[in-house]
Order: structure tokens, then C-alpha cells, then sequence
């Protein structure tokens, strides 16, 4: 059964094995998570089930009358939806204003993907951004240690092709890190082996990893 909850990054942190080695672990705050609504195929076209994460002061009108609907109390602010099939529908077993926990669907040693938008680094050059070597660094070279170089082809096609790789904006984009294996498993949270997207107390979504 696939798992999938909300959270948001909340620490980057570091363990030892039993083997003594060091490795790198996240916490991932997943509370508070509620369960907003449920589409069935026969009412919506489609199965699905909402979720909602967060607790923020002021929030839109339109989300408000959602999870009061719910009977949610709790100002959440970071809704998503989970496509389903019926059979994984019906095997849940959920109820629409449930607080979804960690322990309802994962368990310690499962893989994970969790998707997130990656840290913003503004516009940079090809040396950051594409990891490119640079011109050379002596021999008269004067201004073009970190130029992209030619970009251009000859007479055909005379112009400069689609998709190069050049200097732009980097980062803010939504990436996806699959198979961080769950450390351990609290009431609030994930630890996971590894790193996540995206800066502290950005926003997440966890699913298992196929």
C-alpha cells in the first residue's frame, strides 16, 4: 500500500550506525495533518484524497470554508491532493476530518520520495549552474575564466540552438529525491536518511517510493 503524508523540513542533522559510520538525516515535520476531503470516481471522475498541513494565522476564504466543512478547526494552509485508485481507496479506511500520523502508513527501513521546491540561487553563470570547466586561467587569458565559450553554430542552422545550456535562473524548481530510507518514525515526524529539497520549513510531500 502506498503511503503519502504533508510536512514541511525542519532540521538537517547527523547519526552514527552500528557500524560507526556518519551519515546525514533529516527531520521532517508532519504535524499538524489532516485529512481535508475525499473524491470518488463516481461523484468526481476520479479518486483522490486531500490533505492539509500547517498552522498559519490568516488564510484564504475559499480554504477556510473547506475545512470547516471538514469540521477541521485547525488553520491549514498547505493543501495537496493524492491520486488513488478505488481498491487503495477502500483499503484505507479513512474519514474526512482524521489527523493523518507517520505510523498510519509508513514504517522504519521503507524507502521514500519526497518532493519539495528546491533553494532559489537567483541567476547564475554556466560554471554554477551546469558545472562547466571555464576557459583557461593563464596564457593571456584576461576576462573569460568562467565564459560558456561558443554558442553559436556556422552557417547552419546560423543561430543558437534550443535548450543550450547557459547562464539563467537556478534553482526554485520542483525536484523530487527518491529512496531516503525512514531512520525513525515520532508522532510529529520522519527522520530519513539523506537530504531533502528546498530550504527550512519549506513545504514537502512525502509518498512512498515505488
Amino acid at each position: 500500500m502506498s503511503g503519502f503524508i504533508l510536512g514541511e523540513k525542519s532540521k538537517q542533522l547527523q547519526h552514527f550506525t552500528p557500524e560507526g559510520d556518519r551519515i546525514p538525516t533529516t527531520f521532517i515535520k508532519t504535524s499538524p495533518c489532516f485529512l481535508v476531503s475525499i473524491k470518488l470516481e463516481e461523484t468526481h471522475g476520479y479518486c483522490s484524497i486531500k490533505l492539509g498541513f500547517g498552522n498559519k494565522k490568516n488564510i484564504q476564504k475559499p480554504v477556510l470554508g473547506e475545512l470547516k466543512k471538514a469540521g477541521i478547526k485547525v488553520p491549514l494552509h498547505f493543501l495537496h491532493e493524492f491520486r488513488l485508485s478505488a481498491s487503495q481507496l477502500e483499503s484505507l479506511k479513512l474519514t474526512v476530518g482524521q489527523e493523518i500520523k507517520p505510523a498510519d502508513f509508513f514504517k522504519v527501513g521503507e524507502k521514500l520520495k519526497i518532493i519539495g521546491v528546491s533553494k532559489g540561487k537567483g541567476f547564475q553563470g554556466v560554471v554554477k549552474r551546469h558545472g562547466f570547466k571555464g576557459g583557461p586561467h593563464t596564457h593571456g587569458q584576461s576576462h573569460g575564466e568562467r565564459a560558456p565559450g561558443s554558442i553559436g553554430s556556422t552557417t547552419t542552422p546560423g543561430r543558437v540552438n534550443k535548450g543550450k545550456r547557459m547562464a539563467g535562473r537556478m534553482g526554485g524548481e520542483r525536484i523530487a529525491i527518491k529512496n531516503l530510507q525512514i531512520i525513525e518514525i515520532k508522532d510529529d515526524g520522519i527522520l530519513v536518511k539523506g537530504l531533502v529539497p528546498g530550504f527550512k520549513g519549506g513545504l514537502l510531500e512525502v509518498v512512498t517510493s515505488k
